[in-house]
């Protein structure tokens, strides 16, 4: 029976021996025993590890709606995710599958409760915290959790100090226009686990003009190489030192993302990624003859787990 109880809530052996003495083996009652036993001792576990420093951890991406799938509908227009920081002491928890869900759950919340009008927002900690915890895979979570009590209650599972360092949300509406199109742009480096989950996160915003873009997006040959193109364009935001996306007049700073070599297979290999876009837009017909159209990155946002807060701004 107590195999049982440990499927479902995964605490140790005595503690689930613990929770069925309490309760004459049921398993129902055991389960609320455990839940109350969690909140107390989470607690304690809390306050004894809060002068702990908390260095390691993930970075966690969720992303509910990557923008403009107009092939599927247009209620996929929208860009709607979510990046988190949550830091443990040490790097074993941090590849930790208890501690991976987690933080997928907490990202997953965040891209489906935030509310701001703006593309790029910071999502301020405190209210997530406060939020009701969403879960990533479970359609029927706890409706009592709240994000807080979830790292709380990992805190006592694990032994060690979690915190929720920071958070971001992106959410850009539909597009009205059928020549105007946004797509959301993801990468994270240092997946264990999870491949939305890493060391290294980016999130971005690339946005597309044309009078022919309805129509290039019902085509699967356009999707798919554009789709490669996404990928590559957010590994090389993360594989650089990227602090901007244009530089300075005159200038070939390579800390800006259009200076940088592409690495992307192909012809466009190497070519500065400023020109290497340009180039893509005009082989898929996205610029029409009068040179109107084109594709841009127009936000991006790139986290290090541990960094310095202030050289982890948005740019865009």
């Amino acid at each position: 029976m107590w195999q049982k109880l440990r499927k479902l809530t995964e605490v140790s052996i005595v503690k689930a021996r613990e929770a069925l003495s309490a309760s004459n083996n049921n398993v129902p009652a055991a389960l609320e025993w455990l839940k109350n036993d969690l909140v107390a001792s989470g607690a304690k576990k809390a306050a004894k590890l809060q002068d702990r420093h908390a260095g390691e951890g993930l970075v966690s991406v969720a992303v509910l709606s990557a923008g403009n799938g107009l092939r599927v509908g247009a209620q996929n227009n929208a860009v709607r995710a979510a990046m988190i920081e949550l830091n443990c002491e040490t790097d074993f928890v941090g590849r930790n599958e208890l501690f991976g869900k987690l933080a997928a759950d907490i990202a997953h919340t965040a891209a489906f409760m935030s509310d701001s009008p703006a593309d790029f927002a910071p999502y301020s900690v405190d209210v997530l915290n406060d939020t009701p915890l969403l879960s990533a895979v479970n359609p029927n979570p706890d409706p009592l959790a709240t994000v807080g009590r979830a790292i709380q209650d990992t805190m006592s599972k694990i032994g060690e100090k979690i915190v929720l360092r920071r958070a971001l949300t992106v959410f850009h509406e539909p597009t009205r226009s059928p020549e105007l199109g946004h797509r959301l742009i993801s990468y994270l480096h240092g997946s264990v686990n999870n491949p939305h989950q890493g060391r290294i996160g980016v999130l971005g915003l690339l946005a597309l003009s044309s009078p022919r873009l309805r129509d290039l997006f019902v085509s699967k040959e356009f999707w798919d190489d554009l789709e490669r193109l996404e990928r590559s364009l957010a590994r090389q935001i993360a594989g650089f030192e990227t602090r901007s996306i244009r530089a300075p007049a005159h200038s070939k700073d390579e800390t800006a993302l259009y200076e940088q070599p592409f690495m992307f297979p192909g012809d466009l290999s190497g070519q500065p990624v400023g020109e290497a876009l340009a180039t893509w837009a005009r082989a898929h017909d996205l610029v029409d003859a009068s040179g109107e159209g084109g594709l841009q990155v127009a936000q991006f946002a790139k986290w290090t787990v541990g960094e310095p807060l202030e050289s982890s701004e948005t740019v865009s």
